[in-house]
């Protein structure tokens, strides 16, 4: 059986919401955020990185959202929640599963950062901003006209990119971009993510 190594306010909720989706079972040890917001460290016997989200499914250990996102659907999902392998819609949700940690989570996870800096991160400022916009305004041109990422098929991928409109509206962003908010919010009102939310505990980013 997959066990998910949840902590709470993190990627991991998306996993929790994932197996939710292709209703299957799957066992949570939560684990807690420290004083400091950290990860405590009982993480780290089960990954050196002490990092979640990370999963056990029999002996293998898989981390990473997208990864775990990619493994659990080609292992368990039989064909649901991502497009035929050899269609180009596949390629483009590769894309988005790459996307959301390898470029578009970035300028969102620096404005995290340099605000704790005070008047020190204000020369930063500017240019995280309109990072920020370059890709949120991406993601809300492409979601114009479109009920999911690859159109009318919800998909692993919005799973994944899920996570950035939580985080836009954590810093009061995503209002600007009615496409993105109007997405999310179509997501949160699938069964599955209540279900997951319930299951996972309090989550800041459930806006």
């Amino acid at each position: 059986m997959i066990v998910v190594h949840h902590l709470n306010d993190s990627r991991s909720q998306r996993v929790l919401w994932l197996l939710e989706e292709l209703a299957l079972p799957y066992e949570i040890r939560h684990y807690k955020r420290m004083d400091t917001r950290l990860a405590p460290p009982e993480l780290k016997a089960v990954h050196p990185l002490g990092k979640s989200p990370v999963i056990t499914d029999g002996g293998r250990i898989v981390f990473e959202s997208g990864a775990i996102i990619d493994y659990v659907i080609r292992r368990h999902g039989g064909g649901r929640l991502q497009p035929d392998p050899s269609s180009p819609a596949y390629d483009d949700y590769q894309m988005w599963l790459h996307y959301a940690e390898g470029s578009a989570m970035l300028p969102l996870m620096l404005n995290l950062y340099v605000s704790r800096l005070g008047d020190d991160g204000e020369p930063l400022r500017p240019r995280i901003e309109s990072e920020i916009a370059n890709h949120l305004g991406y993601l809300d041109a492409h979601l114009k006209g479109r009920d999911y990422l690859l159109g009318a098929e919800f998909s692993g991928a919005d799973i994944q990119m899920s996570f950035i409109g939580e985080i836009a509206e954590a810093y009061k962003k995503r209002s600007a971009y009615p496409a993105l908010d109007a997405w999310v919010k179509r997501l949160h009102a699938r069964p599955a993510w209540k279900v997951a939310l319930d299951k996972g505990g309090p989550y800041r980013f459930a806006n």
